[in-house]
């Protein structure tokens, strides 16, 4: 990954006093956070692709894959697929047809509701996921740039937003099963 020159500042942190100094302070903390995550997305998202190149996966791809993994039968509806991922229908259409194409899932039918639509893993899917997920583990998940002791307190953090805007209801409940 190509890396743009280092600023000898940190241009958040100036964009956030510059920010207090046009009479926005009461929203100065929250902007700087806000550029911050997204500028964190920026960086891991490239991270993350630099290591799925290989596998000719993009992201969102390799998350259907893993959610047919670890589901209890290598098979789920698409609009759980849709839920799961949250994303919309067209989307999820999308990348079950691209890994359809590379024969890493099939389609088919639900067998007691004709109106549903099932994605399946095939076993070359399941072979590249797991190859895709020792590379992303190496490359990105093991090091995801933050010291050891604030992964787990960022992430509850991020919870906290995830669980205010709606995504899911307790961080303390889990599903068994995808």
């Amino acid at each position: 990954m190509a890396r743009r020159p280092t600023l000898p500042f940190d241009p958040i942190a100036e964009a956030r006093r510059n920010w207090s100094n046009a009479d926005w302070g009461e929203a100065a903390e929250g902007m700087a956070l806000v550029t911050s995550v997204m500028r964190a997305h920026q960086i891991l998202l490239a991270r993350v692709d630099e290591a799925l190149s290989p596998f000719e996966l993009t992201f969102a791809r390799y998350e259907a894959l893993m959610l047919l993994v670890f589901s209890s039968r290598g098979k789920l509806p698409l609009g759980k697929i849709g839920e799961r991922l949250q994303v919309h229908p067209a989307s999820v259409t999308n990348v079950i047809d691209r890994l359809e194409q590379h024969a890493l899932v099939r389609r088919e039918r639900h067998p007691t509701d004709q109106r549903t639509t099932l994605a399946a893993i095939t076993p070359q899917g399941r072979r590249l996921a797991k190859r895709a997920s020792e590379a992303l583990n190496a490359a990105v998940f093991s090091q995801p740039g933050v010291g050891d002791g604030r992964v787990q307190e960022l992430f509850d953090g991020l919870a906290e937003l995830r669980r205010s805007a709606g995504d899911f209801e307790d961080s303390t409940e889990r599903s068994s099963t995808f």
